[in-house]
């Protein structure tokens, strides 16, 4: 959850009212993802029953289809807007998602795309196929990639998708696990500040 408050660039406790639709619905899948990853009892599984209500409907109020356990940490849904991801797509940490973004086929007879490490997926992107993108990927508007991308930090565009700079995803956004650790070993060093 600390990942992901700081890939969005939020800074107070809770989701406004009436606005924050993105990270209210980046809390609940997290809120799912904890309570069907751990064991908690009859209760437990209410609770559990519950969110997932909660996140099925927001989803389909914000049109975005993710499924638990997909991302890594410091997902950052940049905009509510149609947005589908195959259920057993696996995408690692620092991943920044726009609107009309669809990751995997669900009719897709082949297996889901693997997405590394700090990927910007820019608006309107398809990504599709038993494919992998490496680390640091920058993924331009209206791609569709249907191929491997296994050279780091690159930035892909086009239809189908092709190398176009070398300049990756560094410049897209700020890497909110690699700032957390950073903190964390700076605490363990001097002590609890």
């Amino acid at each position: 959850m600390a990942a992901d408050k700081l890939a969005l660039a939020i800074e107070y406790k809770r989701p406004k009212m009436f606005e924050d639709y993105t990270w209210r619905f980046e809390r609940l899948l997290r809120k799912v993802e904890y309570l069907e990853n751990c064991e908690h009892g009859p209760l437990g599984k209410i609770a559990c029953f519950q969110a997932r209500f909660s996140l099925l409907r927001l989803g389909q109020q914000l049109g975005i289809s993710i499924c638990r356990n997909v991302f890594g940490p410091g997902l950052s849904i940049a905009h509510a807007g149609p947005i589908i991801v195959h259920p057993q797509a696996v995408i690692g940490e620092n991943c920044r998602i726009d609107r009309c973004v669809s990751i995997g086929s669900v009719h897709y007879p082949a297996p889901p795309p693997k997405i590394g490490n700090n990927v910007f997926i820019g608006p309107g992107a398809v990504i599709d196929g038993p494919i992998e993108i490496a680390d640091g990927i920058a993924i331009g508007a209206n791609s569709y990639v249907n191929k491997s991308f296994m050279e780091p930090e690159i930035t892909i565009a086009g239809c189908p998708a092709k190398k176009v700079s070398d300049k990756g995803s560094r410049r897209c956004w700020f890497r909110a696990t690699e700032i957390l650790r950073k903190k964390a070993a700076e605490t363990n060093v001097n002590g609890p500040k």
